[in-house]
């Protein structure tokens, strides 16, 4: 029983420690439904610094910048798609850890789609020539040899 209930506390140590973000007592604003908005939108935004987190799990200084910026925008009451806006226009698309589909990036969020289109299309045509193409007719001496070959065999 003791040993059970030491691997229960270890597991909830381990996932609490694991997700736990980045974010600063000091950062944290008073008013909760604001707080929750920053939190979700602060998962939103890459970490420029670290590039594969977002801006809520990171330690770097920018990051931090960036949570601040936002929830002073939050503060100002610009609403959850007029920060990402302010964001990015500073920033770049690249801030976005989901990028928004748009006429500039339209050919990257299709290239999958048309890559596996062609590939199927190349390889439909390259199986049905392979198969349209008939033989070429023996010469009259390989008929000739074709002929002696068979008849040493019966």
């Amino acid at each position: 029983m003791r040993f059970r209930t030491l691997l229960l506390a270890c597991g909830l140590l381990i996932g609490f420690v694991g997700g736990a973000a980045a974010v600063q007592p000091d950062e944290v604003l008073k008013d909760p439904a604001l707080e929750a908005r920053a939190r979700h939108l602060s998962t939103e935004l890459r970490c420029m610094v670290c590039q594969n987190q977002s801006i809520d799990d990171s330690d770097a200084e920018l990051a931090r910048d960036l949570r601040i910026l936002l929830r002073e925008r939050l503060v100002a009451g610009d609403t959850d798609e007029e920060v990402l806006d302010y964001i990015v226009s500073r920033y770049g698309e690249f801030v976005l850890l989901k990028p928004r589909f748009n006429a500039r990036n339209a050919l990257l969020w299709a290239a999958p789609v048309l890559i596996l289109v062609g590939g199927g299309l190349l390889a439909f045509t390259a199986f049905r020539r392979r198969g349209d193409s008939a033989p070429a007719p023996l010469s009259p001496e390989e008929e000739a040899s074709l002929r002696n070959v068979l008849k040493d065999e019966n």
